[in-house]
């Protein structure tokens, strides 16, 4: 599969700049690849598709502040530091990016806040990517008290535009639990206590994996070649509870939605070799895109993608990808709002 096939012209002003009042106030196109059917309704329209014991697999991942903006020793330049991921929690070093990389040299040091907080660069590893050491004597729960002061909500930079207070909240799902990731699983930010409350009633079982989702999800793809691209690594984790529910799902032919790429990739990651859901850990770089033989989820809710994004392949490879290119099409038609914070596609 070639990276050409995937692109489309996005008009800007189908680019969503925020979530509606109501997080699941939002549109949700229902597109069934068995049948080709295309249909348009609302998100709330979720409790008429999904029956008593049907299993909604969330990704408890946590946006933590990311986005740091410092000042480079003696010139005092401005930098931004984007977290990426703590490599040693004991010694405090994290892969990093920084702008503009140009200014920053391993030995520089780099300072936050009020110098409350020090950095030193230790090594170079992209063009952008550095590893840093905070230099920081109090204890981890104290070092993270000083980077949720210092560091900002790593909204995305196409919205071209200032971090409002209300991205605090809305660039967070409503049940995300476990700190490590650089942005949110975009589709669930929809889901509202409400609506969840009404879900189950209905009887859905929501059930939890962990998938820290890095800025490598949304990086470019610079090679025509699919099989050539390399994502990076995001650490995973899937319970016991979670393991058994779906399996049992599984056995009883019940519906087992994946909540976004990031549950998609985690529940591809760790199937047995008689293709059920393993309970464990671990670091994956699983790329999917199509052709892909999907063992353990048969229904996907996502938002629309970027153009030649690897979001948007994951869809196509759950769709089939003459399918997928006929629910863009028709997305672009239609005026669906794309990206993080637009619309929402269920793909059946």
């Amino acid at each position: 599969m070639k990276l050409s096939k995937f692109g489309f012209e996005l008009p800007q002003n189908l680019i969503s700049q925020g979530l509606n009042k109501d997080r699941h106030d939002c549109r949700l196109m229902v597109a069934d690849s068995k049948t080709g059917k295309i249909e348009h309704k609302k998100f709330v329209d979720l409790l008429e598709i999904f029956n008593d014991k049907d299993v909604f697999v969330l990704n408890n991942t946590k946006v933590f502040p990311a986005r740091m903006y410092g000042n480079k020793e003696k010139t005092g330049a401005q930098i931004e530091v984007f977290l990426l991921r703590e490599l040693n929690k004991e010694n405090r070093l994290w892969d990093v990016l920084v702008d503009p990389a140009r200014k920053i040299r391993v030995g520089n040091k780099l300072y936050f806040g009020e110098d409350e907080l020090v950095a030193e660069v230790v090594d170079n590893t992209t063009s952008r990517g550095r590893t840093i050491r905070f230099l920081f004597d109090g204890s981890e729960e104290e070092f993270t008290k000083v980077v949720d002061k210092i560091g900002q909500t790593p909204i995305p930079k196409y919205l071209e535009r200032e971090l409002k207070e209300e991205d605090n909240e809305w660039y967070q799902t409503i049940f995300a639990k476990e700190v490590g990731a650089v942005m949110p699983p975009a589709v669930g930010l929809h889901f509202s206590r409400e609506f969840m409350m009404r879900l189950d009633i209905k009887g859905i079982n929501f059930t939890e994996v962990t998938l820290h989702q890095s800025l490598g999800t949304t990086k470019d793809v610079e090679v025509e070649d699919l099989t050539k691209h390399k994502m990076d690594s995001e650490y995973y984790f899937i319970p016991q509870d979670t393991s058994t529910l779906v399996n049992d799902a599984k056995e009883n032919k019940r519906k087992i939605l994946a909540v976004g790429s990031g549950a998609l990739r985690a529940l591809e990651s760790s199937v047995s070799s008689i293709g059920t859901l393993n309970m464990g850990e671990g670091w994956t770089d699983k790329f999917i895109f199509p052709p892909h033989d999907f063992k353990i989820p048969n229904c996907f809710l996502t938002n629309f993608h970027a153009p030649k994004s690897t979001l948007m392949m994951a869809t196509a490879a759950f769709a089939g990808y003459d399918f997928a290119m006929e629910i863009y099409e028709t997305a672009i038609k239609e005026k669906y709002k794309f990206r993080t914070y637009g619309d929402a596609l269920l793909v059946l």
